[in-house]
């Protein structure tokens, strides 16, 4: 059963956080392009903002067989887990209250963009906030893979 939590949890993190870091990832310099440049098709930003919220709500079976997973492995007290799930929380509010958000608010104000194109701060801020979510991930998956102090084996 183990093997099995264990496959599913990966897979749900390369299915699902994967597609989020990437759509992420593109939002704020696609913003830019589009600002810039009239003649450019704005819908992009739609989808790429549909694919970081959808498969944010997808995301979800990560911690929930992340934590099967380590349950079912005796290790939920070990401290690069607690510190894994710390991160992670982390990650996932940084999502859902500062990335979507501003995603959002860029889709809204980008018809009526009432500053010059250069001087416009939102993807920016954006970009910073998804540097971060990626950092966070990056930190959660060298701790799965590293596991100092693990009895696993790693």
């Amino acid at each position: 059963m183990t093997k099995f939590l264990l496959a599913v949890h990966v897979l749900a993190v390369i299915l699902a956080i994967g597609p989020v870091t990437v759509a992420a990832s593109m939002f704020p310099a696609t913003a830019r392009r589009v600002a810039a440049d009239p003649a450019r098709d704005p819908a992009v930003l739609d989808v790429l903002h549909r694919i970081s919220r959808v498969y944010a709500m997808i995301g979800i079976a990560v911690p929930v067989f992340g934590i099967a997973t380590a349950s079912s492995l005796g290790v939920l007290t070990s401290a690069w887990l607690i510190v894994s799930i710390v991160l992670t929380t982390a990650a996932a509010a940084l999502l859902a209250l500062l990335i979507l958000p501003r995603q959002q608010h860029i889709l809204a104000t980008l018809p009526e963009l009432e500053v010059p194109v250069a001087e416009w701060r939102a993807p920016a801020q954006l970009a910073m906030f998804t540097g971060l979510f990626n950092l966070l991930w990056a930190a959660v998956t060298v701790l799965m893979i590293v596991r100092p102090g693990s009895t696993t084996g790693a």
